[in-house]
């Protein structure tokens, strides 16, 4: 996993920067009700996204919280008095205090099915009756566009998608949630090309193709005779899911 102590200075422009925050807010906002007064969102990252959420919705009173130091450092420059530094399977609020909690781009960096459970649990927790839980799932599929790189990459062993989007209802089920929408949105600057996915690949960006493994080495030599070497790919398509707080907490 990268860390996200060293990784907050450039963050931002290796993922798509403000566009992308832009369209991830929109999409978010999409799902979460017009009369919702606190929004909760959980690693908020450099806080690019808690920031449109916050502008977008002047009435909304929006709080990000992050469990890297340089990560939240960040976000409060940009939401200011409202960034608070924790882990989301341990939020250090109340019970019922958010009308909505978001968590973009974090399920699936969890290092175990118990920590995804966790993280909705919390999330969950923390929600008021008949809010409304907002999350990305199933982020890796979401770079497979049906390119000459995902011909390529098709047969590479994978981990099980700690995100996916059954696996992250059938959790919100335990806890209340019930599914309530879907939404989309599209990345921006994140479109692979056979040379930067080589150079991922050699990074250790693949979790189960470590550096230096002949089979990565392998994946690299098939990308490396691929046409239009620094030609990005289509844009990855981000899948949000929606969940509402049942009144009576968690189901039967």
């Amino acid at each position: 996993m990268l860390d996200y102590e060293k990784e907050a200075a450039v963050y931002d422009a290796g993922r798509g920067g403000e566009p992308r925050a832009e369209a991830a807010a929109k999409a978010v906002l999409g799902l979460v009700p017009e009369d919702a007064r606190d929004l909760l969102d959980t690693a908020c990252g450099t806080g690019t996204v808690t920031r449109r959420l916050a502008t977008a919705r002047p009435r909304l009173r929006v709080t990000g919280v992050d469990a890297a130091h340089s990560m939240t450092r960040m976000a409060a420059a940009r939401l200011r008095g409202r960034v608070v530094r924790a882990d989301s399977r341990r939020l250090p609020f109340a019970d019922a205090s958010f009308d909505a909690v978001t968590s973009v781009w974090l399920l699936h960096l969890a290092d175990n099915a118990s920590d995804v459970r966790d993280i909705v649990a919390e999330c969950a927790r923390v929600l008021r009756p008949d809010g409304v839980y907002v999350t990305t799932v199933d982020k890796a599929a979401a770079h497979d566009v049906g390119s000459d790189i995902d011909a390529v990459l098709a047969p590479r062993p994978r981990r099980s998608a700690r995100d996916a989007a059954d696996r992250v209802t059938s959790y919100g089920g335990e806890f209340g949630l019930v599914p309530a929408g879907r939404g989309r949105f599209r990345g921006h600057g994140q479109g692979r090309s056979p040379r930067s996915t080589a150079a991922d690949l050699r990074r250790g960006w693949f979790t189960r193709l470590a550096p230096g493994d002949p089979l990565t080495e392998h994946f690299v030599t098939l990308l490396e005779a691929l046409p239009d070497q620094d030609v990005p790919r289509p844009e990855p398509r981000f899948e949000l899911r929606a969940f509402r707080k049942s009144p009576a907490g968690r189901t039967p």
